[in-house]
């Protein structure tokens, strides 16, 4: 894009606040949006990102405060869930080389005469997408702008936005383009809001700085509070001498805690699941087409126990369907789909499966034989930050990424030890993301994921397949290789002696982690077999995983030297 901005300044918000019913969503804001601005915000679900947004694009008033905008200053909105004009796509796009251009490079070319209402919800998002960029505006507003992308789509609004000169504001889960975009970051936090220069990087070094200050003052504030309290404790008659404001300032700083996280605690959630044998699930010349089709063809795939399969590929290619056949939710047309006599598989669904919107959420995690809000059902929702009044929340009455999570919680409640995510991260927010790779970079069972999220499945996958023109190929080198060659830059040889010092230490770590699972695996199995041959057999796996432990150890350690 090379269009030059009308003004500089595009939108000043100053000393904004607005309320919810029932606290503060934004606390005396002032920010200055000008051409030029690339500003991410970030923040768990609820706090705020896109009312902010809406504030910006003047579609919401604040309760208080000012905000101002160039009087010739054009807006292009693309919203979370976003509303297209009745007719065809031409229609809701234009025409033009810049909309055929970017309906090109979105996939959706091939629909510019379909009705937008018989479009789906991931066509929908590209060709409102394709919309805001067909006649470039002063001031793009983006809400999840990379939900329902492929990477090639991603790479290509990457650019665009790059080379915008105009002003943009975005909300996004995607934490590479958050750090390949941004010039500023703005973080809410339960009203309060922070600002730091620079992309996400920056912004995980300025929460980092900030939690180590916030320490530093507990620790002080203990030690005032330890101090305060041996005074008060040095009887009645010390403290009779004493000004009565000194003691009840006293009972304040010891009555005063530190400031609470949003969240409290970790997404704990190390559920018991049955053991995988060593067949977990095969796919022999499975072909499957929808009509005359074909968008599977001789399929041969094998999973084990502890696999970590990431799948890749574009748009309508079949990655949801090569999931559903794995999960034999689909038969196949031809060809067959094995799985071990112990496979417990769970399925998390692109588009969220089909739940009762009326049912509140404990009565949708006690299912229709439990008691809902039994004790261990509390205990499951607080390890999904499902508390206060949420439990008795209908699930209609939840935001997108609540019920996201709801939908990962009803997942992993089923135990399973296969676990399929389809696009996992779409509407969940960045702290929540975070949890869910650490816990599955630690969960022990075989995990399929397909997604759009480079970083997530960076995170959580050892293994990559592509899925395109019918085929499902292993990808050398993982997700780094299949990017560069989807983005045409120079692919890095997959030698360990030529792969940058970053790429090997990750790799390092990674290999550390699939042995910590391994050994945690074998010991759990250890100590319910009581079969001699078969203890011996886990006895010496163990044995040469612990050692393979220590090597890969003592090798990450080599990169500190």
């Amino acid at each position: 894009m090379t269009n030059l901005p009308r003004v500089s300044i595009l939108v000043d918000l100053q000393r904004v606040t607005l309320r919810g019913a029932d606290r503060t969503v934004l606390d005396d804001l002032s920010l200055t949006v000008s051409s030029g601005d690339r500003i991410g915000v970030v923040g768990i679900n609820g706090t705020g990102k896109t009312a902010l947004l809406r504030i910006i694009a003047g579609t919401l008033a604040p309760d208080a405060g000012a905000v101002q905008r160039g009087r010739t200053v054009q807006v292009a909105v693309l919203e979370q869930e976003p509303a297209l004009p009745e007719g065809t796509v031409r229609d809701a796009v234009g025409g033009g080389w810049r909309a055929d251009a970017a309906l090109d490079r979105l996939g959706v070319l091939d629909l510019v005469a379909s009705p937008t209402s018989e479009l789906s919800g991931g066509q929908r998002k590209r060709v409102a997408l394709a919309r805001v960029f067909a006649e470039p505006p002063d001031l793009l507003i983006l809400d999840e702008p990379t939900n329902h992308l492929d990477l090639d789509a991603i790479g290509w609004l990457e650019r665009q936005l790059v080379d915008f000169r105009g002003g943009v504001v975005l909300v996004s889960h995607d934490r590479f383009l958050l750090d390949q975009v941004t010039t500023r970051m703005v973080e809410i936090d339960r009203g309060a809001t922070y600002q730091h220069a620079g992309g996400y990087a920056r912004l995980l070094e300025v929460q980092a700085q900030r939690a180590a200050l916030a320490t530093s003052a507990e620790r002080v504030r203990r030690n005032l509070a330890r101090g305060e309290l041996a005074w008060l404790r040095r009887g009645v008659k010390a403290r009779s001498t004493k000004p009565q404001a000194r003691i009840d300032a006293a009972h304040r700083l010891l009555a005063r805690g530190p400031s609470a996280p949003a969240r409290s605690g970790s997404l704990d959630l190390d559920l018991a699941m049955p053991r995988l044998g060593n067949t977990v699930i095969r796919a022999h010349r499975v072909t499957y087409a929808y009509g005359d089709r074909v968008v599977l063809r001789d399929v041969e795939l094998e999973l084990g126990p502890g696999d970590r399969v990431g799948v890749v590929g574009p748009n309508g290619a079949g990655k949801s369907t090569l999931l559903d056949l794995l999960a034999q939710r689909r038969a196949p047309l031809h060809g067959t789909v094995k799985r071990g006599p112990t496979v417990v598989a769970a399925y998390f669904e692109q588009h969220g499966a089909p739940i009762d919107v009326t049912a509140s959420v404990q009565e949708l995690v006690a299912g229709p034989l439990g008691v809902p809000g039994s004790p261990a059902d509390v205990a499951l929702m607080k390890r999904f930050w499902f508390t206060g009044a949420l439990p008795v929340t209908r699930a209609i009455d939840l935001s997108g990424g609540e019920r996201r999570r709801l939908q990962l919680l009803l997942a992993l409640a089923q135990r399973p030890n296969v676990l399929f995510l389809d696009e996992p991260t779409n509407d969940l927010d960045l702290e929540t993301i975070r949890l869910v790779e650490d816990f599955l970079s630690q969960w022990s069972g075989t995990l399929v994921v397909a997604s759009h999220d480079r970083a997530f499945l960076s995170r959580t996958t050892e293994r990559l397949i592509e899925v395109a023109d019918g085929a499902v190929r292993d990808v050398p080198g993982g997700i780094d290789a299949w990017i560069a060659r989807r983005l045409e830059h120079a692919v890095t040889p997959v030698d360990t002696a030529d792969v940058p010092r970053g790429r090997a230490l990750r790799d390092a770590e990674k290999e550390m982690t699939r042995l910590e699972r391994r050994k945690q695996t074998l010991s759990a199995t250890l100590e319910h077999v009581t079969e001699p041959v078969e203890q011996a057999r886990l006895g010496h796996e163990l044995a040469t995983v612990l050692g393979d432990l220590h090597r890969a150890e003592e090798a990450w350690l080599t990169f500190f030297e």
